[in-house]
This record gives structure tokens, sequence and C-alpha cells, in this order.
């Protein structure tokens, strides 16, 4: 028996052990390191060699984007590609397919890049769309990776293309991130048609176009993160437990699901967020509540608050009810959709407000305006219906009404065509049936009889007493 024992000891700290270890996994579990791709689209059109204070606009972007790419070499995970456009025609050729991947996507390529970089001579168009198109095949297909695409330009499209269109399509389709497009020399009336592409900054001087280039690669790179706090009616953040889903509002699909979290100390929980997104949050109470187009600031902490107050209804049932289950529809105040079905004897948390009530019972009970308070319970119950005893075996066509107080009447259920006995419960309340058998010949051979239902109570009704 002492060995038996000693044998159970021994698999109950396996079993704590690799508890533990599980538990430890689990926590300890972090999703892999994402690699980042960044491809530069460099205009190479005949306007970059327009004067831009002391030298020339391309000039300026090759010697920048140079040292750009020299700082970038101590980052991990991270590889960099060119392509460029308008640089292999005169622009007399009018050719609207001039547009080359000069770098593939490597590690460790910045001096090829710097040297091809020092090679290009502007010449054409500005095809902006063609190589929007070609860019999408520039990345390799790879789940686990981060493709930004920096577009580089002093011009717009020239070749009839559509570069707002391709650039959200290809976001939809996940090909790169919402692309940085930075402008050089831009006119004001022009910035709509480049700004509709991505996350759009001018570079008025060149100045500000080193500033923006270090910008965006802060942006790409820097860690950012997202705080969301869930206030009451006093605007004091203490909701919590409630489902947060950042959804891209590009590709319309969810990018992150986090259930809320409020440490003892009131704090929220800090989460990592990728800034190269466009996001709009929805907070999954009920009604949700949806804060569109975060203003999410890369490379910072970030706090998005929302009022999101809430209280309990309590869907609550006496008794067994010869109902079976009975449920009730939530809608919003003086709204036709349907906000959720709950079973009675369940609770419901909502969003402080009022609300309309559906009660599926024979007859249907509507209550409206039904209040939900901040922190506070409020509890709808019905009362316990009756019995409708109909003993009379007969085929024929036969309504129920109720009986409403200003003396009119609602029909509320049909008999079975077969055989019209039955047992039925009712709401207490007064009802009138309106029985026809199918071999009277006349509409006056129609019975008619007026009662009442009262609940807990058997009514006895006789087909023609």
């Amino acid at each position: 028996m002492k060995t038996i024992g000693k044998i159970w000891v021994v698999l109950g700290l396996l079993l704590v052990i690799n508890g533990m270890s599980y538990a430890q996994t689990t926590a300890n579990k972090t999703e892999p390191v994402k690699k980042t791709r960044i491809l530069f689209l460099l205009d190479g059109s005949g306007s970059m060699l327009a004067k831009w204070e002391s030298s020339d606009r391309m000039k300026v972007a090759k010697i920048l984007l140079s040292r750009l790419v020299d700082s970038l070499a101590q980052y991990q995970n991270l590889e960099l590609a060119l392509r460029v456009y308008g640089h292999q025609f005169d622009k007399e050729k009018n050719n609207c397919t001039d547009s080359r991947l000069e770098v593939p996507f490597k590690e460790g390529n910045e001096e090829q890049i710097k040297t091809r970089l020092r090679q290009i001579v502007p010449r054409g168009n500005t095809p902006i769309t063609y190589s929007l198109e070609q860019a999408a095949k520039d990345f390799p297909v790879d789940n686990n990776s981060r493709n930004v695409l920096i577009l580089i330009t002093d011009g717009l499209e020239s070749c009839g293309g559509d570069p707002c269109a391709t650039a959200k399509a290809l976001q939809k389709k996940r090909i790169f991130l919402k692309p940085f497009v930075i402008g050089i020399g831009i006119e004001k009336q022009f910035v709509p048609e480049l700004a509709c592409m991505g996350q759009y900054f001018n570079a008025a001087d060149i100045s500000s176009f080193r500033k923006v280039l270090d910008n965006v690669v802060k942006m790409a790179l820097s860690k950012t993160t997202v705080s969301v706090e869930l206030k009451d009616e006093q605007g004091k953040p203490v909701e919590t437990n409630v489902n947060l889903t950042f959804i891209n509002n590009v590709t319309e699909e969810p990018e992150y699901n986090y259930v809320h979290y409020l440490s003892a100390a009131g704090k929220t929980d800090v989460l990592d967020i990728d800034a190269l997104l466009s996001y709009d949050l929805v907070i999954n109470t009920l009604p949700p509540v949806v804060l569109k187009d975060l203003d999410i600031k890369a490379g910072e902490h970030n706090v998005f608050s929302a009022k999101t107050p809430q209280g309990t209804l309590f869907l609550r049932q006496d008794a067994v009810s010869p109902f079976g289950v009975t449920e009730a529809i939530v809608r919003e105040n003086n709204s036709k959709n349907t906000l959720v079905a709950l079973r009675f004897g369940s609770r419901q948390k909502l969003v402080a407000g009022k609300y309309d009530l559906e009660l599926l019972t024979l007859p249907r009970i509507y209550l409206n305006d039904v209040e939900i308070k901040q922190g506070q319970t409020n509890t709808v119950t019905f009362p316990p219906p009756g019995l409708l005893n109909i003993p009379t075996e007969l085929q024929g066509y036969g309504s129920l009404y109720v009986l409403e107080k200003d003396g009119s009447q609602r029909w509320i259920y049909n008999l079975s065509e077969n055989n019209s006995r039955t047992n039925l419960p009712l709401q207490p309340g007064q009802y009138r049936l309106v029985f026809r058998t199918k071999t009277a010949n006349a509409s006056k051979f129609t019975d008619v009889q007026t009662f009442e239902i009262r609940s807990a109570a058997t009514t006895t009704v006789k087909l023609f007493r």
C-alpha cells in the first residue's frame, strides 16, 4: 500500500510540474517576429530635373534616399528594394510601361541600391498606376511580413491610369499596407490626387523632405502601442471585460481581437498595434460602440476613450412556463432591427439607454422604453399564463383573438383545421374564439364565444354548446 501511495504522489507531482510548464509556455507564447519589406518607388520622370533650391529634385532625392538606406542597415528583419519609373525612355516616346525593379528585395543590399541610384537619369513620363501594379509583383509571397511601399514623386499620373483605385485594390488584396506618398513640390490643388493613394506627406523644401523621409521610416519601424479607456457616465474608465475588435477599414477585416483588461489599480492594458494600417475600433458592447478612423500616432503610445456605461437586463421567469423556453427580442428604442434574443432566466449587459422588448408569449407582450441604467439591474417578467382547453373534436376553421381595452380585437392564433381540440397556454386577459365547421354550408353557422383566461387556471370552451 505504501508503494502505491508513493506512486500516486510522484504522478501528482509530475502532473503539477507539467501543468506549470504548460501554463508558462502559454503565458510566454509570442507571435513570430514579422519581416518588414520596404519598396522605394521613385519618380524618374523628366520633371525630376527641375531646379530645387541649389540643386535639382533628383539629385536631392538620390542623396537623401542614399543616406536613409545607409541608416536602415542597422535594423534586423528588414529587406529593401528599389523600383524606378519614367527613366528608361524619353518623354517624346510617351512610354506608359516605363517602370523597372532596379534592385529586388534582399538583406544587406544597401550598397547595391545606392550604386543604382547614382546611375538613374530622369527622362520620361509618370506611369504611377502601372508602377503600382508592377510593384505588387515585387514583394515575395510571405504571410509573415509587413509590405511597405514609399512612393516619391513630383508629379501626377500622366498615362491615364487611376493610381488611387489601384492602390486601394492592392491594399484590399493585402499586397502591401497603406502606402506612404511623398510629394515633392506638389501644388496644393493637386494634393488630393496623390493623398487618396495612402498617407500623404508634402515636401515643400529640402529640409522638410529630409524630415518626411525620417518620419516615414520611424512610422514603419517604430513600436506603436494603444490603450482603450471604456468610460462610464461620469467619465471614469471603469468598464472592462469587453471584446475590442480593430477593423482594417481598407480591407474591412478584423486585424486584432482583444478582451479588454483593467488591472486592480484601474490601469488599462497596453496593446501592440501596427501603425501602418487604418483602423475602426468596434467595442463589442450591446449595442456596439464604434470609433471610426483611429488617429494613431506611430512610434508613440496612443490612448482612445469611449463612453460605454452599462447596466443589466434580467429576464426573470417566476415559474415553469407551459410556453416551454420563453424568449424575448431586444431592440434599440424605436428600431425594428433585432439587437439580441434572450431566454428568460438570463442576464445581459446592455449599454445604458432605452430599449424595446418583445416577449414571445401568446399573445406577445410588447414593452417599450425599458430603461437600463449604469450599474443597475432592470428586471422584466410576465404574468404566469393560464390554459385554454377546447375538448371538442371538430374539423373546421377557427381563430383566436385577444380583446383590447378599447374594445377592438386582434388575431393571435389559428386552430388546426383537422382537429379543434387543443390545450393552449395564454396570457391572462379577455379573448374571443370564432369557429365554423367544414361541413357548415353558410357563414351564419359560425360559433363565436368570448372568455377570460386567468393566471395558473384552466378555462374550458366547448364549441357549439
